[in-house]
């Protein structure tokens, strides 16, 4: 029998170690770092996330908010792009589909003539609001500032409070999955275990915006986009603007 020489019975010896390390390496994903690449948000406590979204969203110059909301008042399924200056999109409610459009403190509403032909007390539009539905059908109309309806609709509009009272975890926060959101890999934080206090998922791509939040006991979901996007805010055209004249219907 041929002795090998020490080099030989070396690389001999360290080879199936080398396959067996790198075995392992696969096996146990040892040197993959879930957090490499990102903002590093991941890296932080369930509480410090939360504050770091809240805080980004806070400071942020535009963004758009869409999905569905539930309260005592009813469902509302929201369009809205937001800034600090004013907003424009849409809202729906079981009875009714209408834009809106503020800028500065002026806020506009616009919808078909259904919305504007409501009868008091739930009785049938008389002549006369069919008349003035007609005219309004499709118009931009300024709601005034001393009309119950006008604080309840720009709540829509105002990005601070919505964003305030939307994205808020109740109840112990508590880290969750990892996941993506559109092309964003994202992490996710909960109130509660189970999320019964909500869920805000965060991005670590970038700045740790929240990108969506489903609000507890099943109070509708929204998805938050186009962070800091800005775009055209104008008040409309004085042909495509119409003077109701009354208090505006409960929508």
């Amino acid at each position: 029998m041929t002795a090998l020489p020490p080099a030989s019975r070396t690389r001999r010896a360290a080879l199936p170690v080398a396959l067996c390390v790198g075995l392992v390496a696969v096996l146990s994903g040892c040197g993959d770092d879930p957090d490499e690449g990102t903002n590093g948000v991941g890296k932080l406590e369930a509480a410090a996330i939360e504050s770091k979204a809240r805080s980004t969203a806070g400071a942020a110059k535009a963004v758009r908010l869409s999905g569905t909301l539930v309260s005592k008042g009813g469902t509302y399924k929201l369009n809205m792009r937001l800034k600090q200056s004013g907003a424009a999109g849409s809202v729906v409610t079981k009875n009714s589909t209408f834009e809106l459009l503020r800028v500065g403190d002026a806020l506009y509403l616009k919808a078909d003539k259904g919305f504007w032909s409501h009868g008091e007390g739930g009785e049938a539009p008389s002549q006369s609001d069919t008349e003035a539905a007609d005219k309004l059908d499709d118009k931009y109309v300024k709601v005034p500032q001393d009309d119950p309806s006008y604080k309840q609709l720009r709540g829509f509009t105002d990005m601070g409070p919505l964003l305030k009272g939307l994205i808020s975890l109740h109840g112990e926060v508590v880290k969750g999955d990892r996941d993506k959101i559109g092309d964003k890999r994202t992490i996710r934080v909960l109130g509660g275990q189970r999320g019964e206090g909500g869920a805000m998922d965060v991005s670590l791509d970038g700045e740790p915006y929240p990108l969506q939040f489903a609000r507890g006991g099943g109070a509708g979901v929204v998805v938050l986009s186009e962070w800091n996007k800005d775009f055209p805010l104008a008040p409309p055209s004085q042909d495509q603007t119409v003077d109701y004249g009354k208090q505006l219907p409960r929508a």
